[in-house]
């Protein structure tokens, strides 16, 4: 069965024009969707995911160049031509001045539509090998991006280095924002598949039917639309890694598929009977408790342990603050360079403001705040008022200068830091009078110091 030749997105106002155009291009091997405005065939773009958009110009509501515009913004990567009647040919030539790649004139005569779709379409798979291309480039790299010096750090990229070339399924757990891509990335860096794809899909993006098409393709005729065979991410990461993020989204009667592949290597295109096997190893991520999930009934406890052969947890940042000038200092550096900025560092006081934040968003947040004061910064450092409005809004410190936890709204972390330092200034530095006052040892509070990147200023004691 001959595979698609990719996937065209047709938007015209007229029904009869789409009809047409789709008729002849599914003849010619493409499978295609249509819309009947702009709006309409922005709503489309998610699931579709067309590699050329072909799209009249003059249309109600958003035309031919406000959807340009959105397109360009929404798919960088997909391709578009605009259609035109000869007297408009001027809006043609803006169309083609705002990225489209090239344009056809009504009445469309089928043999020259073709050929300017075939061009479009050779466009589109030499963008979407460089893409393949920039992220290999990317991953090459994927271990030093992952910056830490805590010991929860530490042990995880030793956990990472010791099961990168093993076989087995990997289940990494962490909140949003923690990093759980470069893990992933890091992971596969790291095996012997490290030539082989990297194969990536976020599992919550999809409905069911097309997660399913996603994960295992499909045969030709299997749902409307489907004018050729495609193959799905196990076919792609075939000798590799396939990435699943938000695992823990996946529909039910996924999962049992997702289990057989996991038992038994094997699997079928959606409205196929031949039976596929592929070399993957499966990378798995959530963000919620998948524990929690298999009690209430929501997630298969057969999967949850074929996923969960190895696990890596990954820790909020507020778990690891002493990581938080590393970090800063590394997204510092990277958008210093991109915006061509000479930036030395942060002001003093600017750094004890992210020091004080408690990161609801993890490392994530931190890098967009950098990269926010990187782009405001008009000196050598980046000074308080460049850093996000929560961030500068009263007081984040004491009179001594130190964070004050906010109720509610500090883990348990923070309040025990704060409780450690505020004690430690009222008894002149001593550890052994604060550990009696906190009713813990004097080597605990010895060891927070060091957490905290604090050198023991008084007498340990005994």
């Amino acid at each position: 069965m001959d595979e698609s030749r990719g996937r065209i997105l047709i938007v015209d106002d007229e029904a009869n024009a789409r009809a047409a155009l789709s008729e002849i291009l599914r003849e010619e091997g493409y499978e295609t969707e249509t819309a009947a405005d702009g709006f309409k065939a922005l709503g489309k773009l998610g699931a579709f995911s067309p590699d050329l958009i072909l799209t009249d110009l003059k249309m109600p509501g958003l035309d031919g160049l406000g959807l340009l515009k959105e397109a360009r913004a929404a798919s960088p990567s997909t391709v578009l031509v605009v259609m035109t009647a000869f007297g408009t040919i001027d809006s043609a030539v803006e169309a083609i001045k705002l990225g489209a790649e090239n344009y056809l004139t009504k009445p469309l005569e089928p043999g020259s539509l073709i050929a300017v779709v075939e061009r479009a379409m050779e466009k589109a798979r030499l963008m979407a090998e460089a893409a393949v291309l920039r992220e290999r480039l990317r991953e090459r790299n994927a271990f030093g991006h992952i910056v830490g010096e805590h010991p929860s750090m530490k042990a995880l990229l030793e956990t990472v280095a010791q099961v990168a070339p093993s076989r087995s399924s990997v289940l990494i757990v962490g909140e949003s924002g923690t990093g759980k891509e470069l893990v992933a990335a890091a992971l596969h860096r790291a095996s012997t598949r490290a030539q082989q794809p990297l194969v990536r899909l976020n599992c919550a993006a999809l409905s069911e039917s097309l997660l399913e098409s996603e994960l295992f393709g499909h045969e030709r005729g299997a749902f409307t639309g489907a004018v050729g065979r495609r193959e799905g991410r196990f076919k792609q990461a075939d000798g590799g890694t396939l990435f699943l993020d938000e695992v823990g989204e996946i529909p039910s009667a996924t999962q049992v598929k997702l289990l057989r592949f996991l038992q038994e290597r094997e699997f079928e295109r959606v409205g196929g009977n031949e039976t596929l096997k592929v070399d993957v190893r499966v990378v798995a991520a959530t963000n919620v408790d998948l524990e929690d999930r298999v009690r209430r009934g929501q997630f298969r406890e057969d999967l949850f342990y074929r996923l969960n052969v190895i696990r890596v947890d990954l820790p909020p940042l507020r778990d690891r603050r002493t990581d938080v000038p590393l970090l800063a200092g590394f997204f510092l550096r990277r958008y210093a360079q991109e915006n061509g900025k000479r930036i030395a560092g942060f002001s003093e006081e600017a750094m004890q403001r992210l020091m004080a934040w408690s990161w609801p968003g993890n490392v994530r947040e931190l890098e967009h705040a950098v990269e926010r004061a990187v782009v405001l910064c008009r000196g050598e450092r980046i000074e308080v008022e460049q850093l996000p409005g929560p961030m500068t809004a009263g007081s984040t410190r004491s009179k001594e200068g130190e964070g004050r936890p906010v109720i509610p709204g500090s883990s348990i972390a923070e309040l025990e830091r704060y409780a450690i330092l505020e004690t430690l200034r009222a008894v002149g530095g001593s550890t052994s009078k604060a550990a009696k006052i906190l009713g813990v040892s004097a080597r605990k509070i010895q060891y927070k110091l060091h957490e905290y990147g604090r050198p023991g200023d008084g007498e340990a004691g005994s």
